[in-house]
């Protein structure tokens, strides 16, 4: 589906709902904003469609998607497309083969698209000088930020900061505040209520319209803040040690409400479906929630398994407070703590804190597995290879493996043994139903499982 129309009269490309009023036959589309300058085009300076959040769903090939999604995540930052290609096991050759033919455009581009239109974000919205604004991008120096800019905006960094509008510029009342766009609607209201009720007390924190963590950044913490900022973005405030690196921050950021979810493309996959539709219909906005941290949310799935919301809540706060490292300083925001490392975790004592043993072994592993690099987080492998590379950990099975999956952000995943989810499939049907039953029923839902199971779990009890 193009998301992007070029005019070839004006030589400008702009995104849907622009008042320009081309003739159709001099208009041409594309699905992502790089391909668009690819070809030659130029971002509309009314529409600014540098503002939007590149994204192809998971609507093509499954290998360009996730490929997409590594770059978007610095794959390609001072790496190369071979490097990309043997990561995904496919030569450089045929990666962009693949991208030139579903894309329009090569990996280096789209990843040196992607750092340009950050940048210029950054120029509007902030008040960083040029050489912050290039390293917060991931250029490597002013020149690179410079030459960029001039190839895909026509003009050098000093010259967008100077058409910036009034209404742009963030003013950060600490931290540095910038926008998440994202396509809507957005169900903030419910996706706030299950953090809140998740929440790992010291590394999390909701209250009012907030949500708030500490992260680490290369060894260092921060604290990150999401609250609503208008009807199609979230507000992000960062405080962090450094701003190098920022694009990959925010990227991160946009996963925990899932704002690159494809809830378009789902929802005309399960509208017509007698189950799930209605609960479409009644919550557009819900999406699956995402995670900060996979290994953080591995590690919560694990102690809840068949334990209450409130009692995996209490025993991994302990965790936190035992083996996490303790921050000063951000107890006014509710905050005290960063979760404990892979590393730290696959050696720690997990005794006294209400696990049973083999609870405290498959922590164990787990994060052993973590550290070592056994288990995928990186979300560039497929979901089967997730699932078989989890439940290899002795304790860990389905539920824990297709619930990390879920949160990772692939559509697909269904922890069809979850007992809130088949109560309420059970409501829906009019019958019990047997964990075999969920998953034969949820065929039908493929690829988007994970979508019709957060929907179902609105009326159950997920852990």
């Amino acid at each position: 589906m193009d998301s992007f129309s070029a005019v070839v009269t004006t030589g400008i490309y702009c995104r849907p709902g622009c008042g320009g009023r081309p003739h159709p036959r001099n208009v041409r589309g594309f699905t992502l904003a790089a391909a668009a300058e690819a070809a030659g085009y130029r971002a509309c300076l009314r529409c600014r469609p540098y503002r939007t959040q590149p994204s192809v769903g998971w609507a093509g090939p499954e290998l360009v998607c996730r490929a997409v999604q590594l770059i978007l995540d610095g794959a390609l930052d001072g790496k190369t497309e071979h490097d990309l290609g043997a990561r995904l096991g496919v030569s450089a050759r045929h990666l962009r083969r693949l991208f030139g033919e579903h894309l329009g455009v090569t990996p280096d581009h789209l990843a040196r698209s992607c750092r340009a239109h950050f940048a210029r974000r950054l120029l509007d919205d902030t008040d960083f000088t040029i050489t912050e604004v290039a390293f917060a991008a991931g250029f490597g120096s002013v020149r690179q930020l410079n030459r960029v800019c001039r190839e895909v905006f026509r003009a050098a960094p000093h010259e967008l900061r100077a058409r910036r509008r009034v209404s742009d510029r963030l003013v950060a009342d600490g931290g540095l505040v910038l926008r998440l766009p994202f396509q809507p609607p957005l169900d903030w209201d419910a996706m706030l209520r299950y953090f809140h009720a998740r929440a790992i007390a010291g590394v999390e924190h909701v209250t009012g319209d907030t949500y708030r963590r500490t992260v680490v950044i290369d060894g260092d913490p921060g604290v990150l803040e999401l609250s609503p900022g208008g009807p199609d973005h979230l507000l992000l405030r960062a405080h962090l040690p450094h701003w190098e690196g920022l694009i990959h921050v925010v990227q991160r950021a946009r996963r925990i409400f899932n704002l690159d979810a494809d809830t378009e493309a789902a929802a005309r996959h399960l509208g017509g479906d007698p189950i799930i539709g209605p609960l479409l219909h009644t919550r557009p906005g819900l999406r699956a929630p995402g995670t900060w941290d996979p290994f953080e949310c591995g590690v919560r799935a694990i102690v809840g398994q068949q334990v209450s919301v409130a009692g995996a809540g209490t025993i991994t706060a302990q965790i936190v407070a035992r083996h996490g490292t303790r921050l000063s300083g951000l107890q006014a925001l509710g905050l005290t703590h960063s979760f404990p490392s892979p590393s730290t975790l696959a050696e720690a004592d997990l005794s006294g804190l209400g696990l049973t043993r083999s609870r405290q072994v498959a922590i164990n592993g787990f994060a052993r597995a973590v550290a070592d690099r056994v288990i995928p987080l990186d979300r560039g492998s497929r979901l089967d290879r997730l699932i078989d590379s989890v439940t290899a950990i002795p304790g860990l099975g389905p539920w824990t493996a297709h619930y990390l999956a879920l949160r990772l952000g692939e559509p697909d995943a269904f922890p069809g043994t979850d007992l809130g989810l088949r109560r309420s499939l059970s409501h829906a049907v009019g019958q019990p139903v047997a964990p075999p039953d969920a998953e034969k029923v949820a065929d039908r839902w493929r690829p988007w499982r994970a979508h019709a199971a957060i929907h179902l779990w609105l009326g159950g009890q997920s852990r």
